[in-house]
């Protein structure tokens, strides 16, 4: 039997930094000396149904008594308290890649019920594994968790050929992560709209059915702005596929209203590639200040203000690629993040 079982709702294959990092986990805890399986929750979590919270209980009820559950915030703080003493004595951790309440674009009325609910099953974790300083401080100071019963675990990148500065004025743009609200697309638009004048293209790599009316209205802003023969919506790409996307991009952006780590900014380090990015939540620290660019969330102005200042000069996106690469070679491994929430997992189960 497994000393460690992984617990995540839906489909491991997703294209989501949430799903990549679970992935990464369960090829690489092995070396880190934690024999670990994964466990598929319903699709429905958060919002789970009755018979989904009764088709979870008894799925942990299954697993060895002996067992570390390990389970994905997006599924962990929709549990119910009953439900996590029920699981005991298997000790349980919660993965908290950000808050699910703090998701942009939920009513206010959800999402007070989604951020209580996730402080009252905090309340009863052995142990939580946050994926940036900045979740670990969050929840530390908004959530009640003490901060002894928090590890951090940044993702980690792997290894990846550099993308060299190009010369001139033309820049392919890169954006990378599902279309929801919380990414921001809309603001970018707005942003690249007061940009015509400049000599660029933007690819926006990311899941298109997470949240399809958000999608439309992607779809419609672009056309509305006149934009439709610069922007192209990608869609969810494979990995080949995103690493030529990287490879020809000069400059990567960036328009959340919140990240709990920022993965593809991650990535983009990784590559050499300059960012321009906002400072919501933890990708204020994720991007060193000599990398790139960073504004204000939802500010479609100061965004503009950045990509102009960084696309119409070369010169000066060489030198945040320089940056950005130096970054880069200081950035965890995956070995080292399996080895920190082996750490978290031992610590749980003593």
């Amino acid at each position: 039997m497994p000393e460690a079982v992984l617990a995540v709702p839906g489909d491991l294959a997703a294209p989501t930094g949430g799903y990549a990092y679970a992935r990464a986990l369960l090829a690489h805890l092995p070396a880190a000396g934690v024999a670990v399986a994964p466990l598929r929750l319903p699709d429905s979590f958060p919002d789970p149904t009755p018979a989904d919270l009764a088709a979870t209980a008894a799925a942990f009820a299954a697993l060895a008594p002996d067992a570390v559950l390990l389970v994905d915030g997006l599924a962990y703080g929709a549990l119910p308290p009953g439900l996590i003493r029920a699981a005991a004595p298997r000790p349980l951790v919660a993965l908290v890649h950000h808050p699910v309440g703090l998701e942009a674009g939920l009513a206010p009325e959800r999402a007070a019920v989604l951020i209580e609910s996730e402080r009252a099953a905090l309340g009863l974790a052995r142990g939580v594994v946050a994926t940036s300083r900045f979740t670990a401080r969050l929840i530390a100071r908004a959530f009640g968790v003490p901060a002894a019963r928090i590890t951090v675990a940044e993702p980690g990148t792997s290894p990846a050929a550099r993308v060299a500065p190009r010369p001139g004025a033309r820049a392919a743009l890169l954006a990378v992560g599902a279309v929801t609200p919380r990414k921001g697309y809309g603001v970018l638009v707005r942003a690249l709209r007061d940009l015509a004048d400049l000599d660029w293209r933007l690819t926006i790599a990311g899941a298109l059915d997470r949240a399809p009316a958000c999608a439309a209205a992607l779809r419609e802003a672009v056309a509305g702005a006149g934009l439709a023969g610069r922007v192209t919506l990608a869609g969810a790409v494979p990995a080949a596929a995103l690493d030529r996307l990287y490879a020809e991009a000069d400059l990567v952006v960036s328009s959340s209203l919140f990240e709990g780590y920022g993965m593809a900014l991650a990535e983009s380090l990784g590559r050499g590639l300059p960012v321009v990015a906002t400072t919501g939540g933890a990708a204020a620290e994720t991007v060193p200040d000599a990398a790139g660019l960073k504004v204000p969330p939802d500010d479609a102005p100061a965004l503009a203000a950045a990509l102009r200042a960084l696309i119409a000069d070369p010169g000066r996106r060489a030198a945040a690629a320089a940056a950005a690469w130096a970054a880069g070679r200081r950035l965890p491994d995956w070995g080292s993040t399996a080895a920190a929430v082996a750490r978290a997992l031992a610590e749980a189960r003593r």
